[in-house]
């Protein structure tokens, strides 16, 4: 039996802008494959790292990884790792000798760079025959009989409040300048299970939830709330959640 919506609860101030606990982990797979271009697995560095989601992946196969990130905040929030050094730099000034890494990576961050700037730096710090990644995961798919609900909250509702960055994210960095070799990848996706609040608590750390809460729609953002518990049923009812992996990746 399926528990009705409950317009009294807020959930949207549930304390979801956790990020570093409701931000989805990449496959392991992905890290995999990454290594298994690199022409060594000396050194990686993972521009614009957050808090740490690939670069503890990449750590399990290179002897060092920079992660290096313009947000204190991200950086204080990373798990420690003894291959891994964090450092506060933007994606277009790092702070990594030249021609050292074999393997430069950006994910979901890319979007955000100076790409002039930033593949300049790529050329600076790569190695010949290195591999540069830029890495996003595209709009997250849910169970049939919830996606149509959310696909119209996505693409419909609070469309408006996202960054006009957002669009490249949506199409796979597809229109992105990439002007590097470029080199197949595979279709990898991130699958998870979970509960109602930790599905929010991932909404919430969008920035364009952010942005609608703070132009005074919390009506759009609870109405959501409450068709989807409406559908989801037991709120403690685990279900999946899906995103696709999409990559852009070149050889140096």
């Amino acid at each position: 039996m399926s528990i009705g919506p409950s317009p009294a609860r807020n959930w949207f101030e549930q304390g979801g802008c956790d990020y570093a606990r409701f931000r989805p982990e990449y496959p392991p797979e992905l890290a995999d494959f990454l290594a298994s271009l690199a022409p060594d697995l000396r050194l990686a560095v993972d521009v614009g790292c957050g808090n740490g989601q690939l670069t503890r992946s990449l750590a399990s196969y290179f002897d060092m990884v920079i992660g290096l990130d313009p947000s204190v905040d991200q950086i204080a929030n990373a798990v420690p790792n003894e291959r891994i050094t964090y450092q506060c730099a933007p994606g277009e000034k790092l702070p990594v000798p030249g021609h050292s890494a074999s393997l430069i990576t950006a994910a979901q961050a890319a979007h955000w760079f100076d790409l002039p700037a930033f593949y300049q730096e790529v050329r600076r710090v790569g190695v010949a025959g290195g591999v540069l990644a830029l890495i996003s995961y595209g709009v997250l798919r849910l169970e049939p009989e919830l996606d149509s609900r959310f696909q119209k909250f996505y693409w419909e509702e609070i469309a408006s409040y996202w960054p006009a960055q957002r669009k490249l994210v949506d199409e796979g960095y597809a229109s992105m300048d990439f002007p590097f070799d470029e080199l197949e990848a595979p279709s990898l996706e991130i699958r998870l299970e979970w509960h109602l609040s930790e599905f929010l608590g991932y909404l919430f750390t969008w920035s364009a939830v952010q942005r609608a809460k703070e132009a005074g729609r919390m009506d759009v953002l609870n109405r959501f709330a409450e068709d989807i518990l409406e559908r989801w049923g037991d709120e403690n009812r685990r279900r999946f959640v899906v995103w696709p992996i999409n990559m852009r990746v070149g050889r140096l």
